[in-house]
């Protein structure tokens, strides 16, 4: 997933970071993220100190309250047990060995009966990153909500973020979001490690049809991993953590970058940050969500065009 602070942390570091074949290189860019932690940190104390200040105060106000009734917050306790269940299961069972090993089989039978139209020498790559949606959408959404619907009866899901209410008067820090990522994507994208991979859905030159169906997916899934980081989390947290439920997002949230360019593991600290601070601000998961889907695609086609590989075909052969 393209974060904002990662596109700002490898457009910093410069389009051949990750060429790195002397040491003193190498040990530069694993220390860049923390000299832009410390510039950006001014930053957004800035632009945040006020929410995170409000957040502070309700919890501690939850907190004194609950004390003195004699009762337990359970919400903490239900939400980490969520998250490391979710968490697991999609990392044994939300990948491509899972694909392989269980449902392309399946897949393979039903297509010599004829059903379904199911092409495999066509669609597999497509097939799999169906199934790796699928587990994010329902991991991140379905079963956190149905799970705290059951625990807290009287919670209403739409406060975790998923109100449209005021949306609208904070869509100007989504068009300062955009002015300040846009020009960082355009240098990024010329990167090697960055402009060749992406997409993940390699076939996606084939077709506009093979793209529009990555983007989708890729959106679904951006929609679900908002639903869960800055909405879910935050909304069970803040009660008990307040600003902490920030910050405390950020280590699952970070670590599910693993596997990818280094600098978007790292920049997704201070992604996550700065949109669990705008979605507390907001009280909304949407001006994150615009974020992430407009930077990733744009992102796609840069590195398509940077390719030559920008489909010409609308639904390929």
């Amino acid at each position: 997933m393209f974060d904002l602070a990662s596109t700002l942390l490898a457009a910093a570091a410069g389009p051949g970071a990750r060429a790195a074949p002397t040491l003193f290189e190498t040990a530069t860019k694993a220390l860049f993220p923390v000299a832009a932690y410390i510039a950006l940190a001014p930053v957004l104390w800035f632009f945040f100190r006020g929410t995170w200040r409000e957040l502070d105060v309700a919890a501690h106000e939850h907190q004194r309250k609950t004390l003195a009734a004699g009762s337990y917050d359970y919400r903490p306790a239900v939400l980490f047990v969520i998250t490391a269940l979710v968490l697991t299961l999609q990392e044994y069972y939300g990948g491509r060995d899972f694909y392989e090993n269980h449902l392309k089989p399946f897949l393979r039978e039903l297509e010599k009966q004829g059903g379904f139209g199911i092409d495999l020498r066509k669609w597999n790559e497509l097939y799999g990153y169906g199934w790796w949606a699928f587990t994010r959408v329902f991991g991140y959404v379905a079963v956190p909500m149905i799970i705290w619907k059951i625990c807290f009866r009287k919670d209403s899901l739409l406060d975790m973020g998923l109100r449209v209410r005021g949306f609208l008067k904070h869509a100007w820090i989504y068009g300062l979001c955009l002015a300040v990522v846009v020009p960082a994507v355009v240098i990024v994208s010329r990167a090697p490690d960055f402009g060749t991979y992406y997409p993940f859905y390699k076939q996606c030159s084939r077709s506009w049809f093979d793209l529009a169906m990555w983007e989708m997916m890729y959106f679904a899934q951006f929609f679900a991993l908002e639903v869960f980081f800055r909405g879910f989390w935050l909304s069970g947290l803040r009660t008990t953590l307040g600003s902490g439920a920030i910050f405390a997002m950020c280590v699952p949230y970070c670590m599910i970058h693993y596997g990818k360019p280094y600098l978007e593991a790292a920049g997704a600290v201070v992604a996550g940050i700065a949109l669990g601070s705008l979605a507390m601000r907001t009280k909304s998961i949407y001006s994150g969500f615009l974020v992430h889907v407009t930077v990733a695609l744009l992102m796609d086609l840069l590195a398509l065009s940077h390719r030559n590989a920008l489909p010409t075909s609308l639904w390929g052969p």
